[in-house]
């Protein structure tokens, strides 16, 4: 297929860039939202036990396994996309995330396959979860490095904004299966038709993904490192690494918290309708998508470090009294004010919060030290959230206990937003 070059249409070719290497983060995101929102029929299929809270708190710890992997799926397929280049690298993380999801599309349950079904379905979640390690990084970057001068921030912003996409497009899915079938259809075999429309893009995302165009600053790079020299330089500054991983404390632990699970918050704590929770969900999606490039243009304008030390600051303040306030007067209206708030947040800090990653990482192992930050915070802070929040509510008899948990991490991404920009912009240096 010809491809037009950036210096005859700039604007068109850049648009269909962001298009096609975003995509896969469509696809990444989509698949989160259903297990996170499927959790109660998912935990009836495969994890079968004695109590409700028993049988979700194992649904939640395989959703969470996942992120597990992704420090590993960071450390070795961020150093291979630095290596062979961002095009390559983002076609073999698409494979592997493709092959996790229809290994849990079409697992039968426990009923007919027993202990192996439980099995597969994590083998399927590790999959996707050592992809997306390297995912996402590998896509922010190669926005990042793509984008015009000074526009950083709003390029950056629209890796985020694909997965609100996802989130809009899952959750509708599910409101619609919702009016058309009843509750045991989809506990028995409607919750796996989503499952199986993420099986059919599939081949979609490929295509565009195989007419993507390497960026110009990976071509110009004159030397590649070797996976050695990426762990050795990783190494050497993993204050930095670790410093960038409570950067995004905040915004994985906000995102899986108003996403993920919001749906089963909304049902199971508040006893809200399913309807309810779905729209409240897809509601919350929608206002992310258009805080993030606001949060990235401002960025672009005033700085990274305002937007950070805002934000932060706010959800510290307001996160636990916005829950509590849901919590004593459940309500869809309450929970949609209240969810909405948290997507400002949520959406303001992260239209900063990435493209500021991006800088701080040397080019040399941009993506591979990018991915190993998100994904030790989304392995320690965000993908276990649902598991968090729900053990928090049980052992503590607190509806709004979630909130503790996203304050605190507020608090680790403000600690990390002064150690980052306490004198002027760090940048990660090469190991000697």
């Amino acid at each position: 297929m010809h491809q037009s070059s950036p210096a005859h249409s700039p604007g068109q070719s850049k648009a269909a860039a962001v298009f096609r290497v975003t995509a896969g983060n469509f696809l990444e995101q989509f698949d989160f939202f259903l297990f996170g929102f499927y959790a109660t029929q998912i935990a009836n299929v495969f994890f079968p036990a004695a109590s409700e809270f028993a049988s979700l708190m194992m649904t939640f710890a395989v959703f969470g396994a996942g992120f597990l992997m992704r420090p590993l799926g960071a450390i070795i397929l961020g150093a291979y996309i630095d290596d062979v280049g961002r095009r390559k690298g983002l076609i073999v993380t698409l494979s592997i995330m493709a092959s996790g999801t229809i290994l849990i599309a079409f697992v039968p349950g426990y009923a007919s396959i027993g202990l192996l079904a439980p099995a597969l379905v994590l083998i399927g979640r590790l999959l996707q979860g050592f992809s997306a390690g390297a995912e996402l990084g590998g896509v922010s970057v190669y926005l990042a490095e793509m984008a015009t001068p000074g526009r950083k921030g709003f390029f950056t912003s629209w890796q985020s904004a694909s997965q609100q996409v996802a989130i809009v497009v899952a959750a509708a899915l599910g409101f619609a299966l919702n009016q058309w079938l009843d509750t045991s259809a989809i506990a028995a075999w409607g919750w796996r038709v989503p499952f199986f429309v993420g099986c059919m893009i599939v081949p979609f995302i490929f295509m565009l993904r195989r007419n993507l165009e390497e960026t110009q600053e990976f071509k110009a790079r004159q030397h590649r490192p070797s996976m050695k020299e990426v762990f050795a330089t990783l190494m050497h500054n993993w204050g930095i690494v670790v410093a960038g991983m409570m950067l995004v404390a905040m915004t994985t632990t906000s995102f899986y918290l108003i996403t993920v699970y919001a749906p089963t918050f909304g049902k199971t704590v508040l006893h809200l309708s399913t309807a309810d929770s779905l729209l409240v969900t897809l509601c919350v999606g929608v206002s992310n998508f258009v805080w993030l490039p606001i949060g990235g243009v401002i960025s672009d304008r005033f700085g990274r470090r305002p937007l950070l030390l805002g934000m932060t600051v706010l959800a510290i303040a307001t996160a636990y009294p916005a829950l509590s306030f849901l919590a004593h007067a459940p309500s869809f209206i309450h929970m949609l004010l209240v969810l909405l708030w948290l997507s400002f947040m949520y959406g303001m800090y992260n239209g900063a919060m990435v493209v500021a990653l991006t800088e701080v990482m040397p080019a040399d192992v941009r993506v591979a030290g990018f991915s190993l930050a998100y994904s030790l915070a989304t392995a320690i802070f965000g993908g276990f959230t649902p598991a968090i929040s729900t053990g928090l509510i049980h052992f503590t008899g607190d509806k709004a206990a979630p909130g503790i948990w996203m304050s605190f991490a507020a608090a680790c991404a403000l600690c990390a937003t002064f150690v980052l920009y306490r004198r002027r912009p760090v940048t990660l240096s090469p190991a000697h």
